[in-house]
C-alpha cells in the first residue's frame, strides 16, 4: 500500500476529521474508560486541546489520517486513524516534531501498551511514573522523554 503522506497545519475545518480520529484511536489504545469519559475527553480535545496546541496534520491522499499536538515541546496527544496504523504516520509525526522542538516529552498510560512500545522503539526514555491521570482517575502514567 502506497502512502503519500504531508503534515501541515491545523485548520479549523479539520475538527470533525481528527475528533472522530480521535475517537476511533481512544477507543483502540484506551479501552479501559467508560464511554463517558471518552465522550468527555473528546468535548475537551474538540472545544480546548485542538486550538490551543501546535496541531500538525498528517494526510494521505489529501485525507487526514493523524494528528499531533504540542505545547511547546510536550505532545499533549498523538493520534493516528487504527486502519493506518502501522504505516509510519505515527513516526513521520514525531520526527516532524523532533526537527521543531529538538527534544520532546509526552505522557504514556501504562496501560496502553502498544503506544509505550511505540515511544520507546523510537528513544523515548522513562523519566517518571506516577499511580494516578490528570484527572486522578487510577491509570498509571509514565513521562517519556526523548
Amino acid at each position: 500500500m502506497s502512502i503519500d503522506l504531508q503534515i501541515r497545519p491545523y485548520r479549523a475545518d479539520d475538527k470533525s476529521r481528527l475528533l472522530l480520529i480521535w475517537r476511533a484511536a481512544s477507543e483502540v489504545g484506551h479501552p479501559f474508560f467508560s464511554k463517558d469519559q471518552l465522550d468527555e475527553q473528546q468535548r475537551l480535545v474538540g472545544e480546548v486541546y485542538l486550538s490551543k496546541a501546535e496541531t500538525w496534520v498528517a494526510q494521505d491522499d489529501g485525507e487526514p489520517v493523524g494528528f499531533i499536538g504540542l505545547l511547546d515541546s510536550f505532545i499533549g496527544g498523538l493520534f493516528v486513524s487504527p486502519e493506518a496504523h502501522g504505516r509510519g504516520i505515527g513516526r513521520a509525526l514525531i520526527a516532524h516534531a523532533l526537527e521543531r522542538k529538538h527534544s520532546l516529552e509526552l505522557e504514556v498510560y501504562a496501560r496502553n501498551e502498544n503506544a509505550v512500545g511505540f515511544y520507546r522503539r523510537l528513544g523515548f526514555f522513562e523519566v517518571d511514573r506516577r499511580p494516578t491521570d490528570d484527572n486522578s482517575l487510577p491509570f498509571e502514567v509514565i513521562r517519556l522523554r526523548r
